[in-house]
Formats: C-alpha cells, structure tokens, sequence
C-alpha cells in the first residue's frame, strides 16, 4: 500500500488494458479501419522485407521526421504480417510516447503484451515500438531485447532521425538495420493521388547513351500539381485534406513545427532558449535555397555563432533542414566552410510557416531547387554539393569520389528562358569546361529537348518531370550508388 502522500504507480492491470486497447487484432484479426482505408507509401515496399526477415538477427529502427507516415507504415505492416498468415496473438505494437508506460523497459513492455494474450512463449512475435526515442537509453534496451530473444522481430520507430542513426550505430552495431523514411517525394504524391495517367515512359540521350526516363501527357496538369505539391505535399495526410490545406500553417506549425523546436530538441540536447532557435529555424526556412555564412545567419538571427554551430546540427538531427557545402569551379572543396547553402528537407515547411506561392511569385526559383533537393536527399551514399566562384554558379554537381572530380553537374530553372538561350547558361557552360563535362542538364518549367553548345550537349527537362524520376529511381535503385543526375 502506498503512503498517504505518495502517488501511486499505474498498474499492472491498467497497462495491459491500454496494450489490449492498441492491439485490437488481438481480438478481431484485423487492423483499425482508419489503416486498411490508407494507402501504403511507395516505400513500404522497401521496409517490409526487413521486417519480415527472420533468419538475420537484427532489429529494424524505422526512423524520420514528425507526419511522414511512421506510425501508418507500422500497421500497414502488421496488415501484412496478419494477411501473411502471422497469428494475430503474436504481433504487439506499443506507443512509448504515452504517458501510461513512464519509465518501463521494453522488456517489461514486452512481457506485459505477453501476459495479456496469457501466453509466455516469446517465440515468434512480431513487437513495434513507436516513438522510442521518449525511452532513456532505448539503444541499449532494444539492443538487450534483440540479444535475449533471438526468436523474436523487434522494430522500432522515432522522429529524431539523425540522433537515432548515431545511438543506433553506436549502441546496435550488428543489431539494427536502420530504414529512413523522409518527406513525401513528387513520386509518391503522384502514386497517391492516382495521377500515374499523367506520366508515360520516355528515353533520353546521355553521354551518348539511351537511358529510361519519363515524359508527361500533360505538362501544364502535371506542373499544377507540382505546385500544389511543394506547397502541401511532403506530408501524407496533408495532400488529402481539404481542411488542412485550407490552413496549412496551424497544422505545420502546432504538430510538427512547434513539436520539434519546442519539445523534441529540448528534451534530447537539453535546451533552454527556445525562443532563438525557433528565430533561427524561422530565418533558415524563408532563405531555403540561399547562399548563407554563419556571419549572415547571426545578424539574421540574433543567434550569435556558439549556439549557431550546435542549433544546426540539431536541426539536421531532427530532419527538418540540410547544409549543401560548396565547391569551386575546380571541383575543389574549401577548407573553411565560411559560406553554405541551407535547404528544408520539405518545401512545404516554407510555404506552411510563411504562405503558400504561386507558380509566378518571385522566390519560386528557390522553393524549385529546395524540392529537388529535397528529391535527392535521402540518396543512400550521395552528398551533394553546389559550385560557386567569382563570376559564377552551378546549381549541384555531383562528385566522383575515386578520382575527386566533378561527375556531372545540374542547373535548376524554374523559367523556359535558357532552353530558347541556352548560350546565356554562362557558369553551367565555364563549369562543364573546366571540368571536362561533355554535356549536362538544366531543368525548366515546361521544356525539353536538348541543345549543343560550343560542343557541350545541355539537356533540358521540366522541373517537375525531373524531381519525378530522381524520387522513383531512388525507390527503385535505393541501393545502387549515385553516378549520374539521371537514372543511378
């Protein structure tokens, strides 16, 4: 019996009622309709194979921003586990983010799921686990979980992508394969949307080489939804909410935004000023896609560069914004990195925190390029850079690291202009003879076809054809390592 003042414990009781309350195919063998309804995100087809691989002893740790659709793809995965023919008794998802299971390891966790089923035997379960980052030192109890029950598949997921990876690295080395699932590529919206009618196969002249590529029945729908995309599109829910669109902000800024800067950071780094990082986070997402210098940024700000240097990186931890560093017109990279370009991982984050735009409005060059970034950032071994000298710039080049040099080099336009003067492409042209490139690629709004310029081949392609095929030869090739602008 507890003391008159003391507060008692939640019980043993109370807690399996909440594990029975979120497992109800303990009970019906289904799902909640409110999964079955949703459909699965082109990278389910990715994650689900490692979460049915038995025969490898690892954990998987399911790891992304806030809305991205982490929690859905855990119970379109047990969908598929029950459609499989895994007994329903024998899959356990838990929410860590609630408060009921304070300061319970995952393994009392675990056998309190069993107790509910009244069944002892850990053999053969399927256990999810949302949200983990809410548990102290979760890597090194998923790691004890995934040691103890060599017959049981522990997955995990969490919102503090970059802090999960180093704890899981870390802490799993040999014990998790860690899956990152960003932001809504141009791919999956249109594949959501049921706009595949709109896209039809193509091929395009590279180095001399035909490569498979896409073209569109209709640039001018496709390009609308393309705006509406970058407006609203990086987060699932968004794109089939009228109400959400309507208002985007409240949404963006309450449960993802605000979440992140003013719970999420604070809580892993211990954070005090919340107040100048979201100053910063605010200047960083209306300059997305602008050169910046730590000195910009402070005066910018009012975050002077101590703190700036860590509020970046925390910033990065959560997934809400990437550094793209520089390089010169040598390819060479600079010793001293005084000056960056700053990206969100989501152009609906700009548009959410400021106003949606229009396709004409002046600063929609920037949110073009913050999207195809956004497009190739999740490229599994790829860094991308963006050349910049005196009397010129390059968009992002890609660099081939055994020979250190340029690969090949891309200039985003969100205008037809260059494609009728493809000669006015001043530094992407100076950039492609001093690096020995023999053609290269610039994007447009709404044309394409190719042009040969004092013997270098430019290759012009819509913007929004292009952010298209770089989010489905990334699902399609997640594996393979980044050669080329196009297909790899």
């Amino acid at each position: 019996m507890p003391r008159r003042n003391d507060l008692a414990p939640f019980s043993e009781e109370l807690i399996v009622g909440r594990l029975k309350f979120e497992n109800p195919w303990w009970v019906t063998a289904e799902t909640d309709e409110f999964y079955q309804a949703k459909k699965p995100r082109l990278y389910f087809s990715l994650f689900q194979p490692l979460v049915e691989e038995t025969a490898v002893h690892r954990g998987v740790v399911l790891m992304g921003p806030r809305r991205v659709g982490k929690t859905v793809m855990m119970h379109h995965s047990i969908q598929q586990l029950l459609r499989s023919g895994v007994s329903p008794r024998k899959i356990c998802f838990i929410n860590i983010e609630n408060p009921i299971y304070n300061n319970l390891g995952l393994e009392r966790l675990f056998q309190l799921a069993r107790i509910g089923i009244g069944s002892e035997d850990p053999a053969g379960w399927f256990v999810f686990f949302d949200e983990i980052q809410y548990l102290k030192d979760w890597e090194v109890h998923l790691k004890v979980l995934v040691d103890s029950f060599p017959k049981t598949k522990f997955i995990a997921s969490g919102s503090a992508a970059a802090t999960l990876k180093m704890k899981s690295r870390e802490s799993g080395a040999g014990r998790f394969t860690d899956f990152l699932l960003p932001p809504l590529t141009f791919a999956e919206y249109i594949d959501l949307k049921g706009l595949g009618n709109l896209i039809i196969p193509s091929r395009l002249e590279w180095n001399g080489n035909p490569h498979p590529f896409v073209s569109t029945v209709d640039i001018d729908t496709l390009n609308g939804h393309f705006v509406e995309y970058m407006n609203f599109g990086g987060y699932p829910e968004v794109i089939f909410s009228e109400a959400i669109r309507s208002n985007p902000g409240r949404f963006i800024r309450s449960d993802i935004v605000d979440k992140v800067l003013l719970r999420d950071l604070p809580s892993l780094y211990g954070i005090s000023d919340v107040q100048e990082l979201n100053s910063l986070f605010t200047t960083l997402a209306y300059n997305t896609g602008n050169e910046v210098s730590l000195e910009a940024l402070t005066k910018a700000s009012g975050v002077d560069k101590n703190h700036l240097r860590k509020y970046l990186e925390y910033l990065e931890a959560a997934f809400l914004i990437r550094a793209v560093h520089r390089i010169d017109d040598n390819s060479k990279r600079f010793r001293r990195m005084n000056f960056f370009k700053i990206f969100l991982t989501n152009p609906s984050l700009r548009s959410a925190l400021f106003a949606p735009l229009n396709a004409t409005d002046e600063v929609m060059g920037n949110l073009v390029e913050t999207t195809i970034f956004a497009q190739w950032m999740h490229r599994e071994g790829f860094t991308p850079y963006y050349a910049r000298w005196r009397m010129g710039e390059v968009d992002m080049v890609g660099l081939d690291r055994r020979h250190q040099r340029s690969a090949w080099a891309l200039e985003i336009k969100w205008s037809d202009r260059y494609f009728k003067k493809p000669g006015d492409l001043k530094g992407l042209l100076h950039f492609c003879r001093k690096n020995e490139l023999n053609s290269a690629l610039a994007t447009t709004i709404s044309k394409e076809g190719t042009a040969n310029v004092s013997n270098i081949e430019l290759i012009f392609v819509p913007s929004s054809i292009y952010a298209y095929i770089v989010g489905k030869n990334t699902l399609e090739q997640k594996h393979v390592r980044t050669t080329g602008p196009i297909n790899n």
